[in-house]
């Protein structure tokens, strides 16, 4: 029972209910349990297999089930004698558990002997901020919290201490606190392979002399050891493999002063368009970007030049070359990745060297050129090279961009900035929850070889439907257990509707909506929407749940991300997290899946 204020001086008394099993459960739960009042580990097969695709494991998973929900009950009646056998509100219980029957696989199930251009990997920019880009502190914690979350790409920035005698990370020439490099070195290797044993690289943009680099490299081999892994020669015509480097670090380089791309852009906020920026960050993170205008963006200037310098060397790695004359040689032998940004016309950068893998760092607003113009250009480059997206230097608040444009074109390393949250940052979290959390994501087979006739993938034709997705949102429950009664609502219980949709190429963006359910702890929605995907290798499943305000903006009450070809067909239950997407304790969603191909085939 819930009381609310209302006018003053009067109390409004609601019920709060718990979540109970929809018509569907109970439905299943009939046709399975032959005598309709308990299901036996035999029945509990059946349906594992039958109505959860999970025939190859259903004789352990039912097991695994109901000894769990032995226990379960056992510790609230530990006298009383427990059958091998389910209730129908267990039954429940377990297609509510996260733990037991959760959306997506927890296991790395993806070839990882691939070289590392066939990989998605997790990057974070200017790693070691904690706020935003002019005047917050540099710390080796969102390091730390980064590596924890999976995050296999760790930016670093080398700048001279005050001294000269020593090195600090810090975002030059602004107003950012230094943190010494040896102390976020140590913080890798103490927290590189917590959630994931695969390669973390360490990417380091340099304006160091060469006496300091050779202290870097001091510190560097002291602090990994036989951790770091660094080429015999200076060229690899194949980068290794994932598994390959398991537990190893390695070094890579990017161009120095990206963040002076800011002034020759000449963008100038105003104080209402900070202001409009903050009031949409606040609640849960703008929309993200529809970019199918970067993809039939008419590009009339070939010859951008988007150096300062404006040097035309035919798209040579201009910052790779001068970092081979001046560099330290003891450092400069345990660069594994060199990299320099494009000098001249965009173009002229994507021509790749057969005898050596290259590394090419482009800005989010590069990237849109050249997809405009250039996308196959951009896919077959990446095929065998090494493609760093990262953020547009006025994103001086950590905003983020939409990352889908980077991985439609198969840029490996699509960096966002991690400190912040909104809703570019929720599809990158979703996106690497593939592959069991590893921090690596294979490559669709499309991205990285020809399709038939020798054609490359081409990012802006509209392709076919491929798959349909039918999603069902049955109902939600945790509220009451992870927030306060008041929180979303003074006066009653919240009033919740969840929006679900597709985030992914052009041809499949979309959101749909369900009722809103008022005064409601528990809302049970019970609606079904169907998704059309013409690359389903690339969608994300994206849901979210608000609660409607009559009179202000709605509030925020979770939401997921999730890769929609790993998720797991059948009733499963959806854990939501935070804005800045961390799980809740509770709060949590019953959904149904169910995959078809456009022929009406059952697609699996």
């Amino acid at each position: 029972m819930g009381n609310y204020k209302c006018c003053f001086c009067f109390t409004r008394r609601f019920t709060s209910s718990s979540a109970e099993p929809p018509a569907d459960v109970k439905n299943t739960f009939a046709v399975y349990a032959e005598d309709g009042v308990a299901m036996s580990p035999e029945q509990l097969r059946r349906f594992l297999a039958d109505r959860q695709g999970e025939l190859a494991t259903a004789a352990d998973a039912a097991d695994r089930i109901i000894e769990r929900i032995r226990e379960m009950r056992h510790r609230h009646h530990p006298m009383k004698f427990s059958r091998p056998q389910l209730s129908v509100d267990e039954f429940f219980h377990y297609l509510f558990s996260g733990e037991l029957n959760p959306a997506i696989r927890s296991q790395v199930h993806q070839d990882m002997t691939a070289p590392l251009s066939h990989y998605f990997i997790y990057t974070s920019h200017n790693s070691y901020l904690k706020g935003n880009q002019l005047s917050s502190d540099s710390s080796d914690v969102p390091i730390i919290k980064a590596l924890q979350r999976g995050v296999r790409v760790i930016e670093l920035d080398m700048w001279p201490n005050s001294k000269k005698d020593d090195i600090d990370i810090v975002h030059g020439r602004t107003l950012t606190s230094p943190v010494p490099l040896i102390k976020c070195l140590r913080s890798i290797k103490e927290h590189a392979f917590t959630a994931s044993p695969y390669p973390v690289v360490i990417t380091l943009e340099d304006h160091l002399t060469s006496d300091l680099q050779a202290k870097v490299a001091e510190m560097v081999t002291q602090t990994f050891g036989d951790m770091l892994y660094y080429p015999k020669s200076e060229s690899m015509e194949e980068l290794p493999s994932p598994e390959a480097l398991t537990r190893r670090i390695i070094l890579s380089t990017k161009p120095p002063k990206e963040y002076l791309e800011a002034k020759s852009q000449k963008v100038k906020e105003t104080g209402s368009q900070k202001r409009k920026e903050t009031v949409e960050e606040d609640s849960w993170g703008k929309e993200v970007t529809d970019f199918t205008d970067e993809l039939h963006y008419d590009n009339k200037d070939e010859q951008d030049q988007d150096d300062e310098d404006g040097d035309d060397d035919g798209g040579a790695d201009d910052d790779d070359s001068k970092f081979g004359q001046s560099a330290a040689p003891e450092y400069k032998k345990l660069i594994t990745l060199r990299a320099g940004k494009p000098k001249g016309r965009l173009v002229h950068a994507l021509r790749g060297d057969p005898d050596k893998v290259r590394r090419l760092s482009l800005s989010e607003q590069q990237l849109e050129k050249l997809a405009a113009s250039h996308g196959t250009e951009i896919v077959r480059f990446t095929q065998k090279n090494m493609l760093r997206i990262y953020p547009k230097g006025t994103r001086v608040t950590s905003s983020n961009y939409n990352p889908m444009l980077g991985w439609m074109h198969g840029a490996q390393m699509v960096a966002l900035n991690m400190q912040g949250y909104g809703r570019s940052l929720w599809l990158m979290q979703g996106f690497y929850r593939a592959n069991g959390g590893c921090g690596y994501v294979k490559k669709p087979g499309f991205l990285m070889k020809g399709e038939p006739y020798g054609e490359v993938f081409d990012p802006k034709r509209i392709l076919p439907v491929k798959k349909i997705l039918k999603v069902k949102v049955y109902l939600g429950d945790g509220w009451l257990k992870d927030f306060k009664g008041t929180y979303f609502d003074n006066y009653s219980p919240p009033d919740f509707y969840a929006r679900v949709g597709i985030a992914g190429v052009p041809a499949d963006c979309i959101m749909k909506k369900t009722k809103i359910i008022e005064d409601e702890w528990a809302p049970v929605w019970d609606e079904e929407f169907v998704f059309t995907l013409t690359v389903p290798e690339l969608a994300l499943l994206r849901v979210e749940v608000h609660e409607y305000d009559m009179s202000d903006k709605d509030d925020f009450g979770g939401q997921t991300c999730l890769p929609v070809l790993e998720l797991r067909s059948g009733i499963r239950c959806l854990p939501l997290c935070d804005r800045k997407g961390t799980q809740y304790n509770s709060v949590r969603l019953l959904m149904g899946f169910s995959f078809s191909s456009e022929s009406g085939a059952p697609y699996y």
